[in-house]
């Protein structure tokens, strides 16, 4: 593990710890590439729309883009690269006690292209979400949005949803949907869905770090009462971050 950085480094009713009320949030990111969605979430917390700050940031790959992010923003980061461990439940194990290190109350995964072990999913129950580029439970896993094209799908978009043991099958707080071209290809395609991933993470945290938004078991929970189906990204909720949408 390496450090850096320019400033020191079936129904589950379970109720999983709420997050400190003790002021802003400590907020872990996890990345693997560019950090476009980290980036994101930093001006959110730099702007107030998350009550919040970004405390670390941990990337798998040395060679990773978004950790110009830290660097510019002045974050500790740190690279745990899993090329040097010998299984995944060895890197795991040392991703997980870099993380406990900064003492996080969210550990928010932004493109971090590593299948977790469900030991380490059970670890952070409940404070670890991910951003999925897809409308879940549509296009789990890789390629989502050649997939949605093939599927000739007219509405696409992004989900945020809890971290469980399933692969992108955690319950799911939030959605940002976009309309599909005609003359889309993946890449185009990709760019819009990124456009509004970096409107909807921001936004689905925000609502976390207020304490409005929890899991409970296999659920979302806001302001106390299950949502039955997830919140829908829009003007509205960007500025009120009002819970619209809850059944």
């Amino acid at each position: 593990m390496k450090a850096g950085g320019d400033a020191p480094a079936g129904e589950d009713s379970r109720r999983y710890p709420a997050l400190s009320d003790a002021g802003e949030k400590r907020l872990v990111v996890l990345i693997s590439g560019r950090g476009s969605n980290l980036n994101a979430l930093i001006e959110a917390c730099s702007n107030g729309r998350i009550d919040g700050q970004v405390v670390r940031v941990i990337s798998n790959r040395p060679q990773a883009r978004g950790l110009d992010f830290a660097r510019q923003s002045r974050i500790p980061y740190a690279v745990v690269d899993h090329r040097e461990y010998p299984d995944r439940e060895g890197f795991d194990h040392a991703l997980a006690e870099v993380i406990e290190a900064s003492a996080p109350d969210l550990i928010v995964l932004a493109g971090f292209m590593r299948v977790l072990t469900d030991a380490f999913v059970a670890r952070f129950a409940g404070r670890m979400v991910n951003i999925h580029p897809s409308l879940l439970p549509d296009f789990r896993g890789l390629d989502t949005h050649a997939r949605a094209l093939a599927a000739g799908i007219e509405v696409h978009g992004a989900s945020v949803h809890f971290v469980t043991a399933e692969l992108d099958g955690g319950p799911v707080l939030m959605q940002a949907r976009v309309p599909v071209h005609p003359d889309d290809d993946p890449e185009t395609l990709a760019a819009r869905v990124r456009a509004a991933e970096h409107r909807l993470y921001p936004a689905a945290v925000g609502l976390i770090c207020s304490g409005r938004i929890q899991a409970t078991g296999n659920k979302v929970c806001c302001d106390g009462r299950p949502l039955e189906r997830p919140l829908l990204l829009d003007d509205t909720m960007e500025t009120t971050k009002r819970c619209a949408g809850q059944a």
